[in-house]
């Protein structure tokens, strides 16, 4: 293998201390995910944050107003929930963010000084995550390795025994109040894109009931009604081209479809009375929050800012909580009581992130159908053209919303238009459109990204010269992809942890991404191997030919390094100025030093091939 490797990481992007220290304090200031509570003991809370400089587990004990950090690992943790009687916390224990392993448990109120976290769950085995409940008597577990899918049920203390096993992909997905219930999700019909639903009885395994839409109509099951002895199931199904919302019930086998009239996609939880919904609501990169009543179908609008809702949750007393963040105001969480009245939740020690600009709406018309992008001017910015950073984001099921990013804030402040297109693939615009990419993934987003490049041109937004494609997972395989099959846009390229060769990342990858890829592709390689070459960005290699920066991670199980390597070994040999950073970590870093120095680089590396640095 050929490594370039970069020729020079900075210690700073500007000259300026006031705009150096404003880019950083955004990538340092604490951040909270939304506490999830003990069902049976509500003061007693989990969460994650970067407050160590690492994203870590923390235990929240509202009685006592005490906050504990739970994990403090090398590369992070991320994963974890406590027991209903918010006695031990679990949470997953991978290597070197590498995705694989299984979960562990410890007390909630720590261990002592000589102890460790132990199995959560005996006589199962270590594999990718694949869902996980944890009942009062019982805990499920979901496996996926190599093999498949497996689905494990614990009682008690005892060995756990193996209630589902395939091979195809799948999961766990709810287990009812009383226990008695459990649902998963499987592809046992070959397209784990769009899952079918089985209800199984705890007390043999046995199947219950059975759900599925037919081809290219998902069912996920989000959570059994929490109130004893109710077998209702709450599903998201798309029978009418959109994530709607039905109730099932399991033991009679008959449903309730919600007839919610609001534009775009919907998702929900109970709240714990089982007698209403919080409806959290998605259309063109913005949600809002809802409450919904079961028996009248009376929804009513909870008062929000506009912005993102990163997750949502109805407390017992009927308080809910949620994050938010919009592009120009950091995340916050929040908790709106009953009487409409409304206060910061749980604020992270130390300053507040700075704030950043506001995104606009562009809607494109193409013959494809109107791509959304959202956009964003420097503040300040001079007229006339500017260098612009295309950033596509991963998935490819994912969009770009309306959220507070310190990444896209550092791109501002060094003087770059940012535009993020929602292009076909993306979700929140439709089941149509989200599956628009089936059978030609990659040089089907690229048609609505040039689209919208050709719009920012022609506004007067961006430089045709000094336009940057970037992205990171999905978005990096885009960028790579952009790179050669449309040479005459971009003018550098940043791919982070990208597919670069898919028929070396196929083989490589973690059994669920490659179940996805044949879901998306129609088939494996071995059937379709020209449609694979033909999406691939290492077939059009030969056409890149400006400065490219590949960053990877050296135990990434879903875009794996040796496919990188093969990417960059073809870029050598035809002398293409590129560059890699390549970090001791999976697919991203948990660690907050780490994602400052990638972002520095990524932006210095721009700034330096279009001439401005």
């Amino acid at each position: 293998m050929t490594n370039h490797p970069l020729a020079e990481v900075p210690d700073r992007l500007f000259a300026d201390d006031e705009a150096e220290q404003r880019w950083r304090a955004r990538f340092h200031a604490a951040r909270l995910s939304l506490p999830s509570w003990a069902r049976d003991a509500p003061d007693r809370n989990v969460y994650v944050s970067n407050v160590s400089g690492v994203w870590e587990v923390y235990a929240w004990d509202r009685a006592t107003g005490t906050h504990r950090q739970v994990t403090d690992r090398p590369n992070g943790t991320l994963h974890a929930e406590v027991a209903p009687d918010g006695e031990h916390i679990w949470w997953f224990a991978d290597t070197d963010g590498d995705e694989f392993g299984g979960w562990v448990r410890e007390p909630f109120a720590g261990l002592p000084s000589d102890g460790k976290p132990v199995p959560a769950v005996a006589g199962t085995k270590d594999g990718y995550p694949a869902g996980v409940e944890i009942g009062r008597e019982v805990a499920v577990v979901g496996v996926a390795d190599d093999d498949g899918t497996t689905i494990f049920l614990a009682r008690g203390d005892a060995d756990a025994e193996v209630i589902y096993r395939d091979e195809h992909d799948g999961g766990v997905s709810a287990l009812s109040f009383d226990e008695r219930l459990v649902a998963i999700a499987h592809s046992e019909h070959g397209d784990n894109r769009h899952p079918a639903l089985r209800v199984l009885s705890v007390a043999d395994g046995s199947t219950v009931a059975e759900k599925w839409d037919g081809k290219g109509k998902g069912l996920d099951g989000i959570a059994f009604c929490p109130v004893e002895g109710d077998p209702r199931l709450l599903v998201s199904h798309e029978r009418r081209g959109r994530e709607e919302l039905l109730i099932w019930d399991v033991e009679a086998d008959t449903e309730q479809e919600l007839t919610i009239d609001l534009p775009g996609e919907v998702t929900a939880a109970w709240f714990t009375d089982g007698t209403a919904l919080l409806v959290a609501h998605t259309h063109e990169a913005r949600d809002s929050l809802h409450r919904y009543d079961i028996a009248t179908g009376e929804l009513s609008t909870l008062d929000t800012p506009k912005g993102t809702i990163g997750s949502a949750s109805p407390r017992p007393d009927g308080t809910v909580e949620y994050s938010w963040s919009s592009a120009a105001e950091p995340t916050v969480v929040r908790a709106l009581f009953t009487d409409g009245t409304e206060r910061v939740l749980l604020a992270a020690p130390g300053d507040a992130a700075p704030q950043s600009v506001k995104l606009e709406d562009v809607f494109v018309e193409t013959e494809n159908g109107r791509v959304h992008a959202l956009v964003s001017r420097p503040q300040d910015a001079p007229d006339g053209p500017l260098p612009t950073v295309f950033s596509l984001h991963g998935g490819p099921h994912a969009a770009d919303e309306d959220r507070f990013s310190a990444y896209r804030a550092l791109w501002l402040d060094a003087g770059f238009a940012v535009v993020h297109v929602n292009y076909r693939g993306s979700t929140g615009y439709g089941s149509a459109w989200r599956d628009a990419i089936e059978g030609r993934p990659g040089l089907t987003e690229l048609t609505d990204v040039a689209a919208v490049h050709a719009w920012a041109v022609e506004s007067g937004l961006a430089d045709p010269a000094r336009c940057v494609v970037n992205g990171a997972s999905w978005g990096g395989y885009l960028s790579l992809l952009a790179l050669g099959t449309q040479p005459e846009l971009w003018a550098a390229g940043v791919a982070g942890v990208p597919v670069a060769d898919y028929l070396a990342a196929y083989e490589d990858e973690m059994e669920p991404l490659r179940a996805f890829d044949r879901a998306l592709f129609g088939g494996s390689p071995e059937e379709l191997p020209d449609r694979y070459v033909e999406c691939s960005p290492i077939t059009y290699v030969d056409q890149v030919r400006v400065p490219v920066l590949v960053v990877a991670g050296e135990n990434d199980p879903r875009c794996p390094i040796r496919q990188i390597d093969n990417y960059l070994d073809r870029l050598a040999e035809r002398a293409v100025p590129y560059e890699v950073y390549r970090y001791d970590a999976g697919h991203g870093s948990l660690v907050v030093a780490e994602t400052i120095k990638q972002s520095l680089i990524e932006v210095y590396f721009a700034l330096k091939a279009l001439k401005l640095r």
